[in-house]
């Protein structure tokens, strides 16, 4: 089932056309694979970027959009990624980078077209376990910039993935929170030994 993409806003999908077209960005970027890159290349499958900064014991999860990110394809593949966002003058380009996330996020979106119900693919970051992963949304016709998951949206954790959690396993948000929420609390402080006498 092909996966709906959600349309990325004019304004960015601009900025990052400039920055490509622009030898001292592409110059100064920390991504070789990018400069040594022979031919055109093109911006492509713009995934807005939400960030969950907390979950809570109950479940709530309130994301809040960080950008959008462009996979840079040149030739059969991506060879780096391109990120935008919001400044109080609109969408901007904010840098290249490359790295393992670029391969995986590729073949994660391999995964979900194999996948029979239709989704919107998001990205989700969770700082807190240096953790990043695709976002199924089961809504294709939301705003790609809003929104929170579903219990019954999909999650696929990226390469590399913390400790414990299997990278490119698909699981459900129900099924996937309740273990981040686990890892994201912190252990309680064992007590304190009780307190001596004061000396006589």
């Amino acid at each position: 089932m092909p996966l709906h993409v959600p349309p990325a806003p004019a304004p960015a999908l601009r900025s990052v056309l400039t920055a490509l077209g622009s030898p001292t960005a592409v110059s100064e970027a920390r991504t070789p694979s990018l400069r040594a890159a022979q031919g055109p290349a093109t911006p492509e499958l713009p995934l807005p970027v939400h960030v969950l900064d907390e979950i809570t014991p109950a479940g709530v999860t309130a994301t809040r959009l960080a950008g959008w990110r462009f996979l840079i394809r040149c030739g059969e593949r991506a060879v780096a990624a391109a990120e935008t966002r919001l400044t109080p003058d609109g969408w901007a380009f904010s840098h290249f980078f490359e790295g393992p996330y670029i391969a995986s996020t590729e073949r994660a979106l391999q995964q979900a077209e194999t996948i029979a119900q239709p989704y919107q693919p998001r990205l989700l970051s969770f700082p807190g376990l240096y953790m990043l992963t695709l976002w199924l949304h089961g809504d294709c016709t939301a705003d790609g910039a809003t929104g929170h998951p579903a219990a019954t949206d999909i999650l696929v954790p990226l390469a590399p993935a913390p400790p414990g959690i299997a990278a490119h396993l698909p699981l459900r948000v129900a099924e996937l929170l309740p273990v981040l929420t686990h890892r994201a609390t912190p252990a309680p402080l064992p007590p304190l030994p009780p307190l001596l006498g004061s000396p006589a």
